[in-house]
């Protein structure tokens, strides 16, 4: 199985592309998450489940040819049903996810901080999540429930320890209100949990540390990274069009030189060269 849960406790970026995992390494963290909401956005795309597994399976193929750090995939609802989401998983890990997560919600799921979502019957979870232990061979399966803003705190509880049961090995309990709710929901489970500490939502900011002390393995802050280029990209912008030079804001942008030390420029170019002297 994926070393993930070897690790005491995971405070986890949302990343998008292969440069984002990359700059996550750097920084000294120990896994990343592959945000379906960043990504999509990236693409230009509503988080509505619209993206393809090809799409999904080509992004994680990238960011782990270029890096080892381990990969939690957000899998949304598995493309499908039972047989989809065998696929899934398999098509997932091939591509090197060490986990992938798979939710409760009706598809075409929504993002799970917004209102008017839907989750299916428990049944059906479970269902694809025997399909997902099937399937997989080394990677771990997190079983994300939408159910607290659905059905209630209590049916939450009820579905996650069901899922574990039926094979999860984390659970994700999402858009939750409060610390209080995040440390009830820890303290009626008894198995790993993850918490999404995303801004914009309907949880209040909560620190790592406060949730590794609630008793949670992984916290994932999912798209503070898109979201926060995307801002800086729209200023540069502004900038551009107002003053036609880049010179006024060059203290902003990221030099030339760390920009190779994050790809490791040196290391292509000075591989080409060896290369060559061994004619």
């Amino acid at each position: 199985m994926s070393d993930l849960l070897d690790n005491q406790f995971l405070s986890v970026p949302g990343v998008f592309n292969p440069f984002s995992a990359l700059l996550a390494k750097r920084k000294g963290f120990k896994a990343v998450y592959l945000s379906g909401g960043g990504l999509t956005a990236s693409m230009g795309l509503p988080d509505l489940g619209i993206i393809t597994l090809t799409e999904l399976a080509s992004m994680v193929r990238s960011i782990h040819e270029i890096t080892d750090i381990p990969i939690i995939v957000d899998a949304d609802t598995g493309f499908g049903e039972t047989l989809s989401v065998y696929r899934t998983v398999k098509l997932l890990e091939e591509a090197g996810a060490s986990a992938i997560q798979i939710e409760d919600q009706v598809s075409p799921k929504r993002c799970g901080h917004l209102n008017g979502k839907e989750v299916v019957p428990a049944d059906n979870m479970v269902e694809k999540i025997r399909a997902a232990e099937a399937a997989r061979k080394n990677t771990l399966i997190i079983a994300r429930t939408d159910a607290r803003a659905v059905n209630g705190m209590d049916d939450a509880i009820s579905r996650a320890r069901t899922y574990i049961k039926e094979g999860a090995d984390i659970v994700f309990p999402e858009a939750l209100m409060d610390r209080d709710e995040f440390k009830y929901f820890a303290d009626n489970t008894d198995f790993p949990l993850l918490a999404n500490m995303t801004e914009f939502g309907k949880t209040p900011f909560i620190k790592a540390e406060e949730f590794r002390k609630m008793g949670y393995r992984i916290v994932i802050f999912p798209v503070t990274l898109f979201r926060i280029a995307a801002k800086a990209m729209d200023q540069a912008l502004d900038v551009l069009m107002k003053d036609g030079t880049q010179g006024g804001m060059i203290d902003k942008i990221m030099s030339r030189k760390e920009q190779y030390e994050v790809i490791n420029y040196d290391f292509y170019q000075n591989f080409d060269k060896i290369i060559s002297e061994k004619k």
